[in-house]
C-alpha cells in the first residue's frame, strides 16, 4: 500500500519510538494523526511533521470510541502504545493487570475492529499491530506484557486473514531491546554483554516496509536474539 497522501493513525506517539515513527512516515507522505497521553509531546511533534496531535488515554474506553468515531477515514492504523508491565505476578494489583490488558490489547483489537471495519468497505487499508520478541517467548518477569504481547500476535493473524479478500493488510511487528528510546531505555536497565540492541530507525523502517510490502511479520533483533526467541 502507498503511504504517501493516505491518513495515518499512530497511537503511542508521545515516546520515542512514536516519535521516530511519525517522522519516518512523515518523510514518507503521510497524513498524520498522533495520539498518545502527553499532550505537550504529541503537539510539538505535530508542528515538526504537519500532522494533528490528539490527546487521548486508550485506557479510557470512550477515548478508544471517540478515536474511532473522529478518524473514520483512516487508512492506516499503527498501533503503538503500550504499557511496560513488566514484573512479577505478585507484583501486580488486579487493577494493573486490566489496565495492561485494557491498553497493550484491547484497545488495539478495538481500534482494528472500528477501523479495519471501515477500511474493509472501502476495499483498502492497513494495520500494523506493535507486538515484541516478548511476544514470542516468555522469560521471567514478562508474564503480564507477554500475554498482551502474544495476544496481539494472535489477533494479527486471524485479523490478516479476516480482512486479505477486502483489500486489507495487516502486519505485525516484533522488536527485541531498542537502544535510546522507549521502554527498555526508559527502564534504565543494563543488558548483558551478548545481547543486542536495535536503533529506533530499524523499527521504523520495518513498519513502512510492513505497509508497502504488506509484511504479514517481522521481527526487529539481532540474529542471536531472533533466534532465541523463535526456538524458546
Amino acid at each position: 500500500m502507498l503511504i504517501s497522501g493516505s491518513k495515518v493513525l499512530l497511537t503511542g506517539a508521545s515516546g520515542g519510538l512514536g516519535h521516530d515513527m511519525a517522522r519516518a512516515l512523515n518523510s514518507a507522505g503521510a497524513q498524520l494523526v498522533l495520539t498518545g497521553r502527553r499532550g505537550d509531546a504529541l503537539q510539538s511533534l505535530a508542528q515538526e511533521t504537519g500532522g494533528t496531535a490528539v490527546e487521548a488515554d486508550l485506557a479510557d474506553r470512550d477515548a478508544v470510541a471517540k478515536l474511532i468515531a473522529d478518524h473514520a477515514d483512516t487508512d492506516i492504523l499503527i498501533a503503538n502504545a503500550a504499557l511496560p508491565a513488566s514484573g512479577r505476578i505478585e507484583s501486580f494489583s488486579v487493577d494493573e493487570i486490566d489496565k495492561a490488558l485494557e491498553v497493550n490489547l484491547r484497545s488495539t483489537i478495538v481500534l482494528a475492529h472500528g477501523l479495519g471495519v471501515a477500511m474493509a468497505e472501502r476495499g483498502h487499508g492497513h494495520v500494523v499491530v506493535m507486538s515484541s520478541l516478548a511476544g514470542m517467548s516468555g522469560q521471567a518477569g514478562t508474564s503480564i506484557y507477554s500475554a498482551t504481547k502474544f495476544g496481539l500476535r494472535g489477533f494479527a493473524q486471524g485479523l490478516r486473514a479476516d480482512l486479505r479478500s477486502a483489500g486489507v493488510g495487516v502486519s505485525c511487528i516484533f522488536p527485541g531491546f531498542v537502544g535510546g528510546v522507549g521502554m527498555y531505555a526508559d527502564s534504565g536497565a543494563e543488558l548483558p554483554r551478548f545481547v543486542g540492541t536495535s536503533a529506533p530507525q530499524e523499527v521504523s523502517a520495518a513498519v513502512i516496509k510492513a505497509i508497502t510490502q504488506n509484511k504479514g511479520e517481522i521481527l526487529v533483533a539481532p540474529a542471536t536474539m531472533r533466534l532465541g526467541a523463535v526456538r524458546s
